[in-house]
Order: C-alpha cells, then sequence, then structure tokens
C-alpha cells in the first residue's frame, strides 16, 4: 500500500496531467486513499476456512442453562468451580496485571505474554460449549462477572484487552448456526486463537447503540456495509469483527466481518482510559460479505440481549477497579499523616472511604442480579440497564474520590489511582467490546 499510495503522489505531481486534463480525478484518488489516516484492516492473515465435516451433528452447539434456573432464593455464593476461577485470575490479576499496567496503559497495547497466559487459564473459551472445545458446561453469565472483575482488580485496560476477543466467541456459541460455529469457533479453542473484537459504538455525539448510522443492505446473496466503528479493541490487528449495523427493512443486527476484506479500513485512536485495548476506528466502505455472515438471522432480540449483556460486563469491570480503588485508600489513609495524625482520623476522610465501600457493594449487588437473572433465562435487560448505570455514576465518582483522597500523589503516575479514574469512565462511554 504504501508503494502504491507513493506512486499516486509522484504520478499526481506530473506534468502530464494537465495536457490530458486527468489531474482532479487523480488528485481525488490521492485524497481518498489517504484520508484521515486509515489503513486497510489486514488483520494477522488468518484464514477461517470452513469445517470439512459438521460439528456437533450439525447441529448449533450451546452451553446448557444453569441448573436451578427456576429458583427464588438470590444466592451471592461462589461455586466451587466459580471460587477455583475467581482465585486463579485474582492470583492472576496481582501477580502479573497490576505490574504490568502502566507500561500497557502507556504503550496502548496489551502484552501478548499476558493474553497467552490468559488463554492458557481458560479466558478464551469461558463462553463457549465443551462440545467445541470450552472448558465450562453450563452457561452462566455469574462465572464471565466474576472473571472479569477479578482481572479489573489487577486492571481494567489489560481485563478488557484480554477479554475482548473472548466476546465475539461468546457471541457465536450464543447465536451462531452450525455452519458459523464451525467455520469460526475451532480457532478460539486453540493455542494461539484468533484477535477478534466486537465493533457497537460510533464516532458521534450522544451515541445511542439502538439508532446506528452504519448500515447494511441486501444484494442477492451478500450484505453491503457502509459506515464507521469506534472503540474497537485491538482494531489494527484483528482477524476477525462483529459488526453492529442497521440491516435495511429490519433494524440493528450483527454482522461477522473477517480482517482484509476489501472496504475496511482502520485508524488507531488512542482513549482517554483503558488504553491497553488499542482501541480505534474501523471504516466500512461498500464492504461486501456473505449473507451467511449475519448472526442469529438478524433477529431484534438478538441484538437487544448482546448490548445488555455487554452492560453487564462492564458493570463487572468498574466493580473490579473499585475494589482495586478501596483496597488502595484504606492503607494510605491510615499510613498518611498529617497535622501528627493520621489522616484517617479525619471524619470527612472517613466518611469518603466508607461511601466507597456503600457504592461498591451496590454496584456489586446490581451486577450479579442481572447476571444472575439472564443465567435463569428470566428477563434482566431492565436489570442490566440498572447495574451499567450505577457502574457510569458510582464507577466515575469511586475513581474522583479515590484521586482526592490521595492528594497530590492522586494526580501522579506513581499511585495507580489516577489511571483507574480514566479507567472507570469508559463505562460511561464505551459500548460493546466485552461480554458475559
Amino acid at each position: 500500500m504504501g508503494l502504491a499510495l507513493g506512486g499516486l503522489r509522484r504520478l499526481a505531481s506530473s506534468e502530464l496531467l494537465d495536457r490530458y486534463g486527468l489531474r482532479e480525478r487523480v488528485e481525488a484518488l490521492v485524497q481518498s486513499s489517504t484520508r484521515n489516516g486509515f489503513t486497510a484492516a489486514v488483520g494477522a492473515g488468518r484464514q477461517f476456512a470452513k469445517a470439512s465435516k459438521a460439528i456437533n451433528g450439525g447441529k448449533a452447539a450451546r452451553q446448557a442453562p444453569v441448573e436451578g434456573g427456576g429458583k427464588v432464593l438470590f444466592d451471592l455464593t461462589p461455586d466451587e468451580e466459580q471460587q477455583m476461577l475467581v482465585e486463579g485470575f485474582g492470583d492472576f490479576a496481582e501477580t502479573h496485571l497490576r505490574p504490568a499496567a502502566r507500561e500497557a496503559d502507556d504503550g496502548c497495547a496489551t502484552p501478548d505474554k499476558l493474553r497467552a497466559m490468559a488463554t492458557e487459564m481458560g479466558a478464551m473459551v469461558l463462553g463457549i460449549p465443551s462440545d467445541l472445545g470450552g472448558v465450562v458446561d453450563e452457561r452462566s453469565a455469574v462465572t464471565s462477572v466474576l472473571a472479569l472483575e477479578a482481572m479489573a482488580a489487577g486492571d481494567m485496560g489489560l481485563a478488557a484487552g484480554i477479554m475482548a476477543p473472548a466476546a465475539v466467541a461468546s457471541a457465536l456459541s450464543l447465536w451462531g448456526d452450525a455452519d458459523q460455529q464451525a467455520r469460526f469457533l475451532p480457532a478460539f479453542t486453540e493455542d494461539n486463537p484468533p484477535t477478534a473484537a466486537l465493533a457497537i459504538s460510533e464516532p458521534h455525539p450522544l451515541f445511542d447503540p439502538t439508532v446506528l448510522r452504519t448500515t447494511a443492505r441486501r444484494e442477492g446473496d451478500e450484505l453491503v456495509l457502509d459506515g464507521v466503528k469506534a472503540l474497537v479493541a485491538h482494531v489494527d490487528r484483528c482477524d476477525l469483527y462483529l459488526v453492529a449495523a442497521d440491516l435495511q427493512g429490519t433494524g440493528p443486527a450483527l454482522i461477522l466481518v473477517e480482517a482484509g476484506t476489501p472496504g475496511l479500513a482502520v485508524k488507531a485512536e488512542p482513549t482517554m482510559g483503558v488504553r491497553a485495548t488499542a482501541s480505534g476506528e474501523l471504516l466500512l466502505e461498500g464492504v461486501r460479505v456473505p449473507a451467511a455472515n449475519l448472526l442469529g438471522d438478524g433477529a431484534a432480540e438478538v441484538y437487544s440481549e448482546l448490548i445488555a449483556r455487554t452492560r453487564i460486563a462492564w458493570a463487572a469491570l468498574a466493580v473490579g477497579t473499585a475494589q482495586a480503588v478501596l483496597d488502595y485508600v484504606i492503607p494510605y489513609v491510615k499510613e498518611r499523616h498529617a497535622f501528627g495524625e493520621p489522616i484517617a482520623h479525619r471524619q470527612s476522610v472517613a466518611f469518603t472511604v466508607a461511601n466507597i465501600g456503600v457504592e461498591l457493594e451496590g454496584m456489586r449487588l446490581a451486577t450479579y442480579r442481572a447476571a444472575s437473572l439472564a443465567d435463569q433465562g428470566k428477563p434482566f435487560v431492565r436489570e442490566a440497564a440498572v447495574a451499567a448505570r450505577l457502574a457510569e455514576e458510582k464507577g466515575m465518582q469511586i475513581g474522583s474520590d479515590g484521586v482526592q483522597l490521595l492528594g497530590g500523589h492522586g494526580y501522579v503516575k506513581e499511585h495507580p489511582v489516577e489511571r483507574w479514574y480514566r479507567d472507570l469512565r469508559a463505562a460511561a462511554v464505551v459500548d460493546g467490546m466485552v461480554l458475559v
């Protein structure tokens, strides 16, 4: 592409263009080719070839619903498997994510080493049925919430960056048909899984995920997509995108788009928070994909459920990060002295810390409740919205209070609270990226 653009620029400077009246056309071509810094989306060159034989007898595989889905009691006690998962991911977060967080934030990237370690722990296949290589027999949003919360306590940006590809795998498991699962899911169970991303958000003010400017229309047995998506994780290295678009005559729908498809381009767009996700913009201009790439037959309830599940996921990330703030400020205010005594003895400081604990528990309960209802097969869209709203408002307040409690120290990178404050704001602006 670089050689091609260089040739176009040299051609644009040639006097021959004026002689033959071609200057305006060539200059327009050069402008469109270099517009806004977008570059072709080529991914890592992975090809998703259709399986030679049907998987699971030609039927789509699904994780079984949680046993006791009709229970009345709201029990938050993790079972033995969930407790082991929390401990494992919690140790991973403390030992590996927390020490790597500052460098990942500065470099706007999730280290491949950390992604590989999380893959070995099964993070990529939490939402994949065991018939297709997953590790959890039952479908459990609560389990995914616990994993996200535990990792976010180490660093929200790294947690989101690590779990972003798993969101696409989970979506395929939940709503993909047999052919889509046979083509795309086996790669996610390999030692070197593909990089994938949900592409929901768009770069305009007051974005509403139910009102999309990215469009898709049917032409024969193909879908043609046009638009721009924003805040797409690992945008310049993805092998597969799950794009939200307004399907003509249907409404919001989800469409699988492979990197390297003609008409795709990407642009890095470093963000204020969760910088380790290496997010950016995805441009679609006349992108053609098979109509078979439409997920869940374009059903409205599929798209609605996906948005609700992403909101629960962001609430879980906010809970984990808010817990990190609380765990950090408690010893700080006890050890920091002013006027001859710990600042924790000051009533305003003690009340602020107490409020963080109170609001955190409210966020956690709302998040667990929404995930529990999803596991029970009951309506949970409203509860997911409540959890997301608490994460937006209370999460940002907790981040701000954390900075304030540290005073001048809260404003410098020597302490992680300034990064957690920036990360917690993401819960209010990002749609998609992660999924439970």
